[in-house]
């Protein structure tokens, strides 16, 4: 058992402790560019979701409260908007993966401390991805519609709430993610105590919004719950991010 100096010690200097075999079979620069691979999908992840909302809110994407009439002529007008939102998501999917797996090795070599939790985050990041596919799916299905009709259809609205529930349901999946990678990370001691707190407020708002999902996608402003719990991941992302990709490693 680890004295509370040790614990400590460990979190101030992200000193990674490997078993002896470890450290005979892998060098130390392995290990800090392993460390600074998971810190850098970490951030690019942050800046892939920040990039892909400014897009779809600089084009003036619709809200899931408006009329069916908004929902056409904007996805008529902005295909390409879209298309690049929903790239940018299929490229977040295997970054998420890649972070999660690797933070979850990452918690493996610091003595497994926080395993479970880091198991936790990612069975709920795969879940994420699925929803997520099916979310950017349903959107192109939206787009494809638009461009053939001139007044809105019952399959346009159906595809249009569909991708609506998809999302709020997301919520859920993803406040699953940042609890369980936030508390990883604080029990192995990458992260400091702050960044633990936001993990739990953020990922129980989101989770919270994710209960409501149904009101979400009928155009609850429930929405922004959820939001503000999406906007404190981005925030976990990057401070983690940051910190792995600077760490000091022997």
């Amino acid at each position: 058992m680890r004295s509370p100096q040790n614990t400590v010690t460990a979190s101030e200097s992200l000193h990674v402790p490997v078993g002896a075999a470890a450290a005979t079979t892998e060098p130390a620069p392995t290990r800090a560019l392993r460390v600074r691979v998971v810190g850098a999908t970490a951030i690019a992840s942050a800046a892939l979701v920040l990039i892909d909302n400014t897009v779809v809110g600089w084009a003036g994407s619709p809200t899931y409260a408006a009329p069916m009439k908004e929902v056409l002529a904007f996805h008529a007008h902005h295909s390409a908007a879209v298309a690049i939102a929903v790239g940018l998501e299929a490229l977040n999917v295997p970054l998420l993966l890649l972070f999660l797996t690797g933070l979850h090795g990452l918690v493996g070599r610091r003595g497994g401390a926080g395993a479970d939790w880091s198991r936790l985050a990612l069975a709920a990041g795969a879940t994420l991805s699925a929803v997520t596919a099916f979310y950017a799916v349903l959107w192109d299905g939206v787009v494809l519609s638009a461009g053939q009709l001139t007044e809105p259809s019952p399959v346009l609205e159906l595809a249009w709430r569909m991708h609506a529930a998809a999302f709020a349901w997301s919520m859920a999946a993803l406040g699953t993610t940042f609890i369980g990678a936030a508390l990883a990370t604080h029990a192995s001691g990458l992260t400091p105590p702050w960044q633990r707190l936001l993990g739990v407020a953020g990922g129980g708002l989101l989770i919270a919004a994710g209960t409501a999902n149904l009101a979400i996608a009928d155009g609850s402003a429930l929405l922004y719950v959820g939001v503000s719990g999406l906007a404190a991941w981005l925030v976990w992302l990057t401070a983690t991010g940051v910190r792995l990709v600077r760490a000091q490693h022997s």
